[in-house]
């Protein structure tokens, strides 16, 4: 059976504040003198390797685990999700 490097990128939907974005915004304005930075968002990327029979149920087989063991929070999370061959 085929295997598949599932990639999972979870970040806050664009409404909702991203502080740790903002720290880092602000950051690279006050020390690195990167004025021309205007926006900067945070999130974290899961990195899954999954035997299936494709690419789509691969990626459906993961975003079921990451719903099933809330992993992310559907009401302020946006997720993405990236297969690749391995």
């Amino acid at each position: 059976m085929p295997s598949f490097r599932v990639n999972v990128i979870i970040e806050n939907k664009p409404e909702i504040s991203d502080p740790e974005g903002d720290t880092i915004l602000h950051d690279l304005i006050l020390k690195g003198n990167h004025a021309s930075v205007k926006k900067v968002r945070s999130g974290k990327m899961l990195k899954f390797e999954i035997e299936a029979k494709n690419k789509k149920l691969a990626e459906k087989t993961i975003l079921d685990l990451c719903n099933e063991f809330r992993i992310y929070n559907p009401l302020v999370s946006r997720v993405t999700v990236e297969s690749f061959d391995t």
